[in-house]
Parts: C-alpha cells; structure tokens; sequence
C-alpha cells in the first residue's frame, strides 16, 4: 500500500480493502452482498488464481480471503507465494475452506495463513475478522512508515554531524584541516607510532616574502595565493593517512605517518618544486620573482615520555634553517 492510501485508511480504523481469489463466482457474489452494505470495506474479486499475485500487487489490499480448493492450483501452494513475495508477504490473509478440519487448519497455518474460516461463514464474523486483520494490517503499515522515517531523519542527523564535524575540523579560507584539527590528528598518529614503533614525519611549510605580498597586491590576492598553495599541498597528500592542514597565518603543515626521512624529503621537494612552477607573481626578493616555499621537515620514532610538540619543533628548526639559508628550499631539523 502506498503513503497516500496510508493516509486515507488512517482516517478510519475500520476501513479495509478485500481481494476474494476463488473460481466460485458464485461464492464471489455472495461474499459482495455480505460485504456491500459495510462502511468503508472495498471488495475485489479474482476468479483467475494464476491472476492473484498480479492482481494483489495491483490492488494493495489489507485482507486476502483465499479459496483453499481451486482448479489447476492449491491454495496453500498460492498462500505460500503470497509469503515469498515482497509486495504480498505481510499481507493478512484468512484462508476459506469447506470443512472444518484439524490437519487442513494446521497446513493453512504453516504455509503462512492469518486466519482460517469455513465458507460461508456469518456474515458478522466475516466483517469483524476482516476489520480485525485490516487494522493489524494497517498498524504494521503505519509502524513500518514511521521506522523508514525515523531512519531517514537519523541518516540526515548523521550526515548533517558529519558536515558540522568537517566544517569544525576545515580551515575556512583553503578547506585544508585547521590547527585544532592537525593538533588532535599529531597526538593520535604519535601515540600510534609510539605503540608500533613506526615512523612519523612532519612538514612544515611557510609562504616566503608573504607580507611583502600582501602589501604590495591586497589581501584578496593574497589569500587567492594561500588557497592556490593549500591546493598543492593538498595534491601532494597521496594517502588518506596524510593530513594538511594550515597551521597559521601563511604557515601550513603536512603529517606523514609511517613516512621515512628520505620519503619525506621526496614529497617536500616536489611540493617546493610545484609551487615554485605554479608562477605566482611575487615582487619579492626582486621584482618579477614568483612566491614561493621554504619548508621544514623531521622524522621522529616516539619514545616513551616524548610528545608531538617534539616533531614539531624539529620540523620549525628545520624551516628555520630553510628560511635563514636563503628561502625556497628544504631544511632538516
């Protein structure tokens, strides 16, 4: 059934949508007449059995009364596809047969029938087991729309956290990780090489001349020129265990868990060399230079009693020494 029958139905408890399958058509009429007087029960008929499943499928009713002895296929045969169908197998379903008889009731009711009847049965009992398994029906339908829905808006939260955790963990100008960020992933990466006793390498990267930049072409351009750096070192964050980040200011920092020194001073020297190419006019050190980086890099194995800061540390002295030796260059702290 659909939401906009859902709705409908929500209106009245009693209501219901009957499908009869019987070859009887002479059974299918009476059933009719019992049911045409009650308020709020649709009644169908299919005399076809091979036709019920389509037809079932097509009318979405919250009761199927089922013949049990039919021509060319068994009725419980037909109640068990109704059961392994997905738009048929919750519906409820009262199974009619001629004879009140234990072993049939028990087979009806193993093949997966709600309810068992002896047809023709009154009229009054067939009208309240019908409203009865309708509302069942129902309140299933209704249970199952408001899980779905619960679920949905617990997907939104999550994914709504998930874009709220980012945006805390962003820096907002070049959407590398910001400092509160690089300082929670430096503690967990050195806690984890200081279990596996593994290497972790830092780099440390600062715009050279960046104020003169600044002053000379605004700070629109100026940032323009951080957020064209940011992407370089983005790039060059070939494992998803790499963080950039921006570290302040000009200053950006690239972690590189498991990396040796040597690997490290690969990956800082292609990125001193992209940056480099990417030709971004500077007047400093002299007019029609290009910005460029100086970068600081360190490789540490943690010891016990050590902290992040150390690597840290290492790696400044490191830019340090780049930034002292002449700018645009690699330094190892």
């Amino acid at each position: 059934m659909n939401d906009l029958q859902i709705d409908d139905f929500k209106s009245d408890e009693n209501a219901a949508m009957v499908l009869l399958v019987d070859d009887q058509a002479m059974i299918g009429e009476a059933v009719r007449r019992g049911l045409s007087n009650e308020e709020n029960i649709d009644f169908h008929f299919c005399a076809d059995p091979h036709q019920a499943i389509a037809q079932a499928v097509r009318i979405k009713p919250t009761v199927i009364l089922q013949d049990l002895v039919m021509p060319g296929l068994d009725g419980l045969s037909l109640v068990r596809e109704y059961r392994n169908h997905p738009a048929t197998r919750d519906i409820p379903i009262i199974v009619l047969s001629t004879k009140e008889d234990p072993l049939i009731k028990s087979a009806a009711f193993a093949a997966g029938a709600n309810d068992y009847l002896v047809k023709l049965p009154d009229n009054i009992e067939l009208v309240a087991r019908i409203r009865y398994h309708s509302r069942s029906y129902m309140t299933l339908l209704q249970r199952d729309a408001a899980y779905r829905a619960l679920r949905v808006s617990q997907q939104q939260l999550l994914d709504t956290n998930l874009v709220l955790q980012r945006l805390m963990n962003s820096d907002g100008l070049t959407g590398l990780s910001n400092r509160r960020h690089f300082d929670e992933y430096m503690e967990l990466e050195w806690r984890r090489a200081l279990r596996e006793q593994s290497q972790l390498s830092l780099l440390m990267i600062d715009v050279d001349y960046f104020k003169s930049y600044n002053d000379n072409f605004g700070h629109v351009e100026g940032d323009e020129a951080l957020r064209k750096v940011a992407e370089a070192i983005r790039n060059a964050s070939s494992r998803p265990s790499d963080l950039p980040a921006r570290y302040g200011g000009e200053e950006f920092s690239l972690v590189l868990p498991n990396t040796s020194p040597g690997g490290a001073r690969l990956v800082a020297e292609k990125l001193r060399q992209t940056i480099e190419a990417l030709k971004i006019p500077h007047n400093s050190p002299s007019e029609g230079s290009s910005l460029t980086v100086s970068i600081g890099l360190s490789t540490i194995i943690p010891k016990p009693g050590g902290n992040y800061r150390d690597l840290v540390s290492a790696a400044d002295k490191g830019l340090y020494s780049a930034k002292k030796n002449g700018r645009n260059q690699v330094g190892v702290g």
